[in-house]
C-alpha cells in the first residue's frame, strides 16, 4: 500500500470512530453513567474497536496463514489495512482523551497510545513487521471483555451474574491473549535479533517492556478488584454471621 492509501485508511478510521462516539452519545445512557457521559462514550467506542480488531486479527492469520511463518516480510492487504485502521483509532482516542480528560488522569494511556502509534506507523510505512503488529492486536480479544467490564461497572451491574461471568472470561483471556502474547512477542524479538535493524529492535524492545509493565500492574488491579475484594467481603459476611 502506498503512503496515500495508509493516510486515507488511517484518516477514515479516525472519522469512523468519531462518528461512532457521536452516535453512542445519542443513545440512552444509564443513569449511573450520566455523571461521566464522556467516559461512557469513550469506553463504548473502545469496546467496538476491540471487537472489530480482535476478530479481524484472527481472520488475518486464517486467511493468510503464511504470515504466521514470516512476521517480518509477509503480509496481506487485509492485514496491512487492519494495522492502519488501528492507528486511526489510537490517534482518535489520543486526542479524545487530551481534549476531554486531565493529563494527570490519563498519562499512562496517552503514553501507551504514542508507543503503539509509533510502532504500528513504522510497520505500515515500511511494510515490514506487519505480521508482528497483527500478533500484537490479538491482545484486543481480551480488551473486548476488559472494556465490557468497565461498561457494566458504570451501569451499576458489578454485582450481577453476567458481570461475574465476564470477570472470569476477562481474567482467562487476559492471561492467554495479553500476558502470553506479550511474552511470545518478546521471545520472538530476542530470537530474531539478527534479522531486525538496531533502531526497530530498540523501539520494539522498549515498547514491549512498557506494555509488559503496564499489563502486570493492570492484572494486579483486576485481581484485587474482582477476586480479592470478593474474598474479603465473604470473610466479613461470615464473621458477622458468627457474631449473630
Amino acid at each position: 500500500m502506498e503512503l496515500n492509501s495508509v493516510i486515507l485508511t488511517a484518516g477514515s478510521s479516525v472519522g469512523f470512530f468519531k462518528l461512532v462516539n457521536y452516535g453512542i452519545g445519542k443513545l440512552p445512557i444509564p443513569e449511573t453513567a450520566q455523571r461521566n457521559a464522556w467516559k461512557w462514550k469513550n469506553i463504548s467506542t473502545s469496546f467496538l474497536h476491540s471487537l472489530i480488531t480482535g476478530v479481524w486479527s484472527v481472520l488475518c492469520f486464517c486467511m493468510h496463514p503464511q504470515m504466521a511463518e514470516d512476521l517480518i516480510g509477509t503480509y496481506s492487504v487485509f492485514s496491512h489495512a487492519l494495522v492502519s485502521v488501528s492507528i486511526g483509532y489510537f490517534i482518535y482516542d489520543f486526542f479524545d482523551m487530551v481534549i476531554n480528560q486531565k493529563i494527570s488522569h490519563s498519562w499512562e494511556l496517552l503514553f501507551h497510545h504514542v508507543v503503539v502509534i509509533t510502532c504500528f506507523g513504522i510497520s505500515v510505512l515500511t511494510c515490514r513487521y506487519v505480521g508482528f503488529a497483527v500478533v500484537a492486536l490479538l491482545v484486543e480479544i481480551n480488551s473486548i471483555f476488559l472494556h465490557l467490564r468497565q461498561v457494566l461497572r458504570m451501569a451499576s451491574l458489578a454485582k450481577s451474574t453476567f458481570y461475574r461471568v465476564n470477570s472470569m472470561i476477562n481474567l482467562g483471556t487476559y492471561v492467554v491473549f495479553r500476558i502470553n502474547t506479550l511474552a511470545w512477542m518478546t521471545r520472538w524479538l530476542v530470537l530474531n535479533r539478527d534479522l531486525i535493524p538496531l533502531a526497530s529492535y530498540t523501539i520494539g524492545s522498549v515498547g514491549l517492556a512498557i506494555m509488559t509493565a503496564m499489563n502486570i500492574v493492570l492484572f494486579y488491579r483486576l485481581m484485587r478488584s474482582d477476586f480479592m475484594k470478593s474474598s474479603r467481603e465473604k470473610e466479613v459476611r461470615s464473621e458477622k454471621e458468627k457474631e449473630k
